[in-house]
């Protein structure tokens, strides 16, 4: 363990995303003002910051994993795309529940082109499919300038495809294993013949079994997106997509993995609790308008609209043990059907000011704006008779798929209605004095939150004040550190059906960033630690309610990052990814004992000089050992240190068309998705075959 005390009080004011610290000299830093006039050659979503930053200038660990590295190793859905991402770990605890941790702890911001979406937000259900974004950045570390609420994990944002000025599209299709079936298409052009306006639409289609006994999924998505000049200074742009994820044979909880001597459990891969009855269908919609107004040369008013929707509908059975498994039957489990379908919508409004001032002979940026989002979402369940067969005592694990009859259910109700309204005030400005550089600004918000199952309302406000210092040692070399405060309303119930007192505490990061082999290559390390207070973490499930249940703690964390990606030639592309994460708890004793120390992630594409139709491409992460107490019996459950490896070929038949294999798990590991709540077992060795035609 080591601990950051270089880390003085001077710079406990310093922001953990938006300062940017150009060498005047560097000549990756210079950037060229595009005022909207004529054809809108814009044509880009915004990145996380709202400022104008490049990744080697913003004092973060930031990455991004493009459109082609997510079509090259084919995660065409946002768990397989994060798995590439370094200090990301993808949490799949249940067939159709992800949730994403960083620096040990779950990510609850998330952004789309920049604009920050509701804090309870967290758990992703369903598979989203990947194909309507061009790329996806995550900014790790505490995220309150972005969103105003936020822990040390880091932001996701997701960044749309849009328009672009000439006509293009791509068609393709694939075919795996478990009859995994896939076709794509995506198509952008301009409308107008100055092309001015233009408009892009994606679609995709996909059917799949799985390796897990009786489970399969049905995934439907579709895009579109226009936009274009109104007048000489002012541009529009809106869209919407729509996505359905249907599956069956769906999993609520995990695996029990111990026995009742406290032994570990082994099951074939494909071993899963769920009944033949059992599903789990999702329904996504999206929308947004943008609208931008080029006030001067310098300054640019942006006002955006998003409208996100989120259903779901299901019929599952949870199937637990208070005692582990007989080692010699496989009895010991106890079963709980339920029926919750939900409905949720959030509307998301922004505006803001960006531009450029002079002072003192050198030129500034500053961004101020506010926004509003209000998120409601209505939980329903059905009611069922506890003399049900699936209460109470289950047969031998593992059980055949209908080997428990559905329950018959009563009348649909509404359990629980909650809303909440966050408003956020912010200012910052970026002050750049040659070799130095400074961020100050604040952030304020207003947080309200009303349930129908809690006796009083959540009402808050938290100013966070910020600052930053970064130095440019020489135009390829950056020092930095950042400081960010923690404060984010918990979505986690207590074992008494309320929610938790909001988490607060601090973030620290310093770090240095480095470019190679002419700007072709980038480094970044980076040190960090971080105090929160009351943070959920799980802790069983109310037999009574049947609701999760979670207990807030105080936990303290430190650790180290480093990066490498680019390009070592022109053939050649790398990421490598190290992270080590210690995380205590008040006492120093270690806590998120499911969190690994280390993490090595990696991915690695090169192109044949002899042959340069022909790309190969290999990806990998290794994890150190991890634990986790089973919340029922109280027996541990313990992961080995495992590396999983993915590998692909991609062989261009002409200009237009490349033919491309997928090998996923290459070396057949055995391991289990998830110990922060603890899952099942991940796939086996999976292969694909994919065509794709451009046009």
């Amino acid at each position: 363990m080591f601990k950051l005390n270089t880390i003085t009080a001077t710079l406990l004011l310093s922001t953990a995303i938006v300062s940017t610290f150009a060498n005047a000299d560097s000549a990756d830093t210079d950037i060229e003002r595009i005022s909207i006039t004529g054809t809108r050659d814009n044509r880009v979503s915004a990145g996380a910051t709202g400022l104008m930053l490049g990744i080697q200038d913003t004092p973060q660990s930031i990455s991004l994993i493009d459109n082609d590295t997510m079509s090259l190793f084919g995660a065409d859905n946002i768990n397989d795309a994060l798995d590439l991402v370094t200090g990301v770990s993808v949490e799949r605890w249940e067939t159709n529940r992800t949730n994403y941790l960083s620096r040990g702890f779950e990510i609850k911001s998330t952004q789309i082109d920049g604009v920050g979406l509701p804090n309870s937000w967290g758990i992703v259900q369903g598979q989203v499919d990947t194909y309507g974004y061009e790329q996806i950045e995550v900014i790790r570390g505490a995220n309150g300038l972005l969103t105003g609420v936020g822990n040390s994990s880091g932001t996701i944002n997701y960044i749309r495809k849009r328009p672009t000025n000439e006509r293009q599209g791509q068609i393709g299709v694939s075919i795996g294993s478990y009859a995994n079936y896939r076709i794509q298409a995506d198509y952008s052009t301009p409308l107008t013949e100055d092309k001015s306006w233009a408009g892009r639409a994606v679609v995709a289609a996909e059917s799949a079994n799985s390796y897990l006994r009786g489970y399969s999924s049905d995934r439907r998505y579709a895009y579109g997106t226009v936009d274009g000049q109104l007048t000489e200074n002012s541009d529009i742009a809106f869209g919407f997509s729509y996505q359905r994820d249907n599956t069956d044979g769906a999993m609520w909880g995990g695996l029990t993995l111990v026995n009742a001597d406290g032994t570990m459990a082994e099951f074939d891969v494909s071993a899963s609790t769920a009944q033949d009855w059992t599903y789990w269908d999702t329904e996504n919609l999206n929308g947004f308008i943008e609208y931008n107004y080029q006030l001067s040369a310098d300054w640019q008013l942006q006002l955006s609209y998003n409208y996100r929707e989120a259903n779901t509908d299901s019929k599952l059975l949870f199937a637990y043990s208070y005692t582990g498994l007989d080692t010699e039957t496989g009895e010991g489990l106890v079963g709980w059907p339920g029926r919750y379908p939900s409905k949720g919508n959030a509307n998301i409004f922004e505006a803001k000011v960006t531009g450029y001032f002079d002072l003192f002979g050198f030129e500034h940026q500053l961004l101020a704006g506010a926004s509003r989002a209000k998120n409601t979402n209505d939980e329903y369940y059905y009611e069922v008779d506890a003399a049900e067969p699936a209460f109470g005592t289950l047969p031998a694990f593992p059980y055949d798929f209908d080997s428990i009859p559905e329950p018959q259910w009563g009348a649909k109700a509404l359990d629980t209605t909650t809303e909440d309204t966050l408003t956020r005030y912010f200012v910052a400005t970026q002050l750049n004095f040659g070799d130095w550089g400074f961020t100050l600004g604040a952030n304020a918000i207003e947080y309200e939150r009303h349930s129908t199952s809690l006796a009083t309302a959540l009402d808050e406000s938290e100013l966070s004040p910020y600052a930053g210092i970064a130095y440019h040692v020489t135009p390829d070399i950056m020092l930095y550190t950042s400081y960010s405060d923690i404060y984010e309303p918990q979505d986690y119930y207590d074992e008494h059906g309320d929610f938790l007192a909001p988490t607060k505490g601090e973030n620290y990061e310093a770090g240095i960033k480095t470019s190679w082999l002419d700007k072709r290559l980038a480094a970044n390390f980076a040190v960090f630690k971080a105090k929160q207070i009351g943070l959920g973490i799980y802790a069983g499930l109310n037999m009574e309610t049947g609701q999760y249940y979670y207990v807030g703690a105080d936990t303290y964390s430190e650790g180290a990052e480093l990066e490498i990606t680019g390009k070592l030639d022109e053939q050649t592309v790398v990421n490598l990814g190290l992270t080590y994460t210690d995380i205590e708890d008040e006492a120093g004793a270690r806590s998120h004992a499911w969190v690994p120390h280390t993490v090595v992630n990696f991915s690695l594409r090169h192109t044949l000089d002899a042959l340069p139709q022909l790309t190969f491409g290999l990806a990998g992460k290794w994890q150190s050992k991890t634990s986790k107490v089973e919340s029922y019996t109280g027996y541990t459950v313990t992961q080995d240190s495992y590396a999983k490896l993915n590998l692909f070929a991609a062989w261009e038949v002409s200009d237009n068309a490349t033919l491309r294999f997928n090998v996923d798990n290459l070396t057949d590991k055995k391991y289990i998705s998830s110990l922060w709540e603890i899952g099942y077992y991940g796939a086996p060795r999976e292969y694909k075959l994919s065509f794709d035609y451009r046009f």
